[in-house]
């Protein structure tokens, strides 16, 4: 019985810690589908190119979205006709880099540390985007003259019915300049709370009571394994902070916790950068929207990337005598929006799965 309530304990904190930025990357996502012209995102990310990957990259690294709040944008960025390569490369550098996390990693460990964790996060996804447009590409690319009814014509499937609907209905009685104002709102939400959550409503149930028994099972004196188990720190590191959800910004603290118990820098570092990229959730996720083959690459990028970028900081530490700053806050507990928006998405979630059904 213990057991049970600790494991509920875990499930709402983590319910709590992942439901406000799941439900704005949704609504963002959900503006972006209003706002940004599908033809943009075609023509800048719709290539298997390099630079279609570069470009994803690039800018997903300023955006302050988490493992879990980038989701829903890369979502909507696959369905507008995004590369299978650039979105795997937009959720690799997103949650590992923000403007908010990149502030809070130069004031713990300095400009040093900073500079060479938003570059290991560029190279990282900018590797696993390439690799999948090499090896994992689309089965025909997005056809140019609009006759084809392979599977890549069908991703426009949930956003192109909902526009010619509306656009049929509100020109055909002549009142288009009236109904555009609250058809964008609608638009917006629905997409975002209906198509795209109702695309991952599925592996989030999962991911959310996947990573709940994860966190009860990690002991809490992890430290004390890592120091005493040194030559396997890494592996240990990597076994915990890949099914992990943990923000860029929340593993800071983390990070720096490890270092001062005597967890090697470069351990340490694979923990912040294998934990923010990548959990349960996005595992899932990622499996549905790209198949088996992208999330072997996504997975291999993120933990051999963050594996030999740990160790040249190791090297880089030993070489200059850089000591990591010291803690300089804990992970806060949620609050009252975190609470709400927990109910929130769980409700939409048990809807959209029961309704499926029925």
């Amino acid at each position: 019985m213990e057991h049970l309530t600790l494991y509920i304990e875990a499930l709402i904190e983590l319910s709590n810690a992942m439901a406000p930025y799941i439900l704005f990357g949704l609504l963002f996502a959900g503006l972006l589908h209003v706002w940004v012209p599908q033809t943009l995102v075609t023509k800048h990310l719709g290539k298997e190119s390099i630079s279609s990957v570069i470009k994803a990259t690039l800018f997903g690294i300023p955006l302050p979205v988490c493992s879990c709040g980038v989701i829903p944008l890369a979502t909507s960025i696959k369905k507008s006709g995004a590369s299978k390569g650039a979105t795997l490369s937009f959720l690799i550098s997103t949650p590992i880099t923000g403007v908010d996390s990149i502030l809070a990693t130069y004031g713990i460990f300095g400009w040093v540390f900073t500079l060479y964790r938003v570059f290991s996060s560029m190279v990282i996804a900018m590797a696993a985007g390439i690799l999948t447009n090499l090896f994992d590409s689309e089965e025909k690319p997005l056809p140019k003259t609009g006759f084809s009814t392979t599977k890549p014509l069908q991703t426009f499937s949930a956003v192109l019915p909902m526009q010619s609907k509306e656009e049929v209905s509100c020109c055909s009685t002549g009142s288009c300049a009236d109904e555009k104002k609250p058809f964008w709102l609608t638009a917006a939400l629905r997409y975002a709370f209906i198509t795209l959550l109702g695309d991952i409503a599925k592996p989030l149930l999962w991911g959310l009571l996947i990573g709940a028994l994860i966190t009860v099972a990690i002991p809490q004196n992890i430290s004390d394994i890592l120091v005493e188990y040194s030559w396997l720190s890494y592996l240990i590191v990597v076994a915990i902070a890949v099914p992990m959800y943990v923000c860029a910004t929340a593993s800071l603290p983390i990070a720096a916790g490890l270092m001062l118990s005597g967890v090697s820098a470069g351990a340490a570092f694979v923990f912040l950068c294998a934990g923010p990229a990548t959990n349960t959730v996005t595992i899932g996720v990622v499996k549905k929207m790209l198949g088996t083959r992208s999330l072997v690459i996504y997975l291999g990028s993120i933990i051999i990337g963050s594996v030999l970028f740990g160790l040249g900081l190791d090297a880089v530490f030993l070489a200059s005598d850089i000591n990591p700053a010291s803690l300089v806050h804990l992970h806060e507990e949620g609050g009252l929006l975190s609470m709400l928006s927990s109910v929130v998405l769980w409700g939409l979630v048990v809807y959209l799965l029961t309704r499926k059904k029925a």
